[in-house]
């Protein structure tokens, strides 16, 4: 038995028609990530989607002023731990600092800081001792330079 159309009804319609022929012009043959799974497959649906990846892909930060510094100055330990250079060290903490002065002068949004600058003669006679005897302490002891959150 086949199955007959009813009357009126079309089996292709308009925007499936558009599709075919753009298959068939290779106008989707070009296109970026072809072949390739939707990196969000799997994932629970979001409503915000867009506005999130458009955030992360302008670099910009769903944190509060305050806590994207505190995050900055807890990457500083790696950044120095990295350092080639002494002048390198006093730089990227150099740099830290500047930061923390000036939120503490006029203070960010969010959180309060509870930080205080780093010690740069310290953090850099820890970074020396570290390079002269190896990796030196590890472990969850004190932030190098003596750190210490401000109270």
């Amino acid at each position: 038995m086949t199955e007959r159309k009813p009357p009126g009804v079309s089996f292709e319609t308009w925007t499936d028609r558009q599709i075919r022929e753009a298959e068939e012009r290779g106008d989707f043959a070009n296109l970026p990530g072809r072949g390739k799974p939707l990196a969000s497959l799997n994932t629970p649906y979001d409503e915000l989607w867009w506005v999130k990846g458009k955030m992360q892909r302008e670099g910009l930060s769903f944190l509060p002023p305050s806590l994207v510094l505190r995050k900055e100055a807890e990457d500083v330990v790696d950044a120095v731990a990295e350092a080639r250079s002494e002048r390198q060290v006093r730089a990227i903490i150099t740099a830290v600092n500047e930061k923390i002065e000036a939120a503490i002068r006029r203070p960010l949004e969010g959180p309060p800081l509870n930080l205080k600058p780093f010690d740069v003669e310290q953090v850099v006679a820890d970074w020396r001792e570290r390079r002269a005897g190896g990796d030196g302490p590890a472990g969850d002891g004190p932030a190098p330079g003596g750190r210490q959150p401000a109270g």
